[in-house]
């Protein structure tokens, strides 16, 4: 699910830099792309996974 956010955050940092977007100082692309990659390596650590090590037992 984190790996789709982080797509998502990606996109729109993608356009609101190829469009030259005016935002303010918080949401630049930048800022959003930093967000998105945060996302990526707490998806890539297994956190938010879905999956737990307790669920599935045979």
């Amino acid at each position: 699910m984190l790996g789709i956010i982080a797509a998502v955050l990606f996109l729109l940092a993608f356009l609101i830099n190829a469009a030259e977007i005016s935002t303010n100082d918080v949401f630049t692309s930048t800022n959003v792309m930093l967000i998105g990659l945060t996302l990526l390596a707490l998806h890539v650590a297994g956190i938010g996974s879905g999956w737990s090590a307790r669920g599935r037992r045979r």
